[in-house]
């Protein structure tokens, strides 16, 4: 789907929903870096449901130190994302449960599609401000997660993507991926920083659901 289609916030590239992509790390959007990581969270359903409460109310963003700010539900044409099977074919889009209005207890409204949001971080006492969109979200009943895509504004181009999957022997995994370059020449020449900075949040993020007990793979 065209970026064009998102009406009222576009986001700032191209391969919308490319961290669905079997072969992400392989074969990335061009002049994009790919990125991969998994971590376990634990095992048993009731790890899986804690887990995926707080990664769906924006808890591995502020988790890791993030303010999320400005929420927003989307008002254009959400994205409906290739879903793929097993063998790497592409299956028919899903509906998702997970896009009725619903709130957590504070009040933090769930990740929908379409929702944008700002991050706000700081790096080196600087202030950064990032704007986000959420491209897709995933709802089944053991593989929960959303990805948002990068737009106008953010020191970065491109997309990240954020699951948790209840597997087959009881354990519990976070998975992220993404890809991504700096959104403008001047960010394009601080990329040796923008590529530190974005190691340290991925390790942050990894952390965030289970600061005390994860596991690298």
């Amino acid at each position: 789907m065209r970026r064009s289609t998102f009406t009222d916030a576009a986001v700032s590239y191209a391969a919308i929903g490319g961290t669905l992509a079997p072969d992400l790390m392989s074969y990335p959007p061009k002049g994009y870096r790919p990125m991969e990581q998994s971590v376990r969270l634990g095992s048993s359903k009731e790890r899986f449901e804690a887990a995926t409460k707080l990664l769906m109310t924006w808890g591995i963003q502020r988790g890791s130190g993030m303010e999320v700010t400005d929420l927003e539900n989307g008002t254009g044409v959400q994205y409906t994302p290739v879903t793929f099977q097993p063998d790497g074919t592409p299956a028919a889009g899903q509906q998702h449960p997970v896009n009725e209005a619903t709130f957590a207890e504070d009040g933090t409204p769930y990740i929908t599609n379409g929702m944008t949001a700002t991050l706000k971080m700081t790096a080196w006492r600087l202030s950064v401000t990032a704007p986000v969109r959420v491209v897709y979200v995933i709802d089944e009943a053991a593989r929960i997660g959303f990805a948002y895509g990068t737009m106008a504004g953010h020191p970065e181009s491109g997309e990240e993507s954020f699951i948790v999957e209840h597997r087959e022997n009881d354990s519990v995994w976070l998975t992220i991926r993404s890809f991504s370059r700096g959104s403008t020449w001047y960010y394009r020449l601080a990329w040796p920083v923008l590529r530190f900075q974005q190691a340290k949040f991925t390790k942050l993020y990894l952390r965030a659901l289970h600061p005390a007990g994860a596991i690298s793979n």
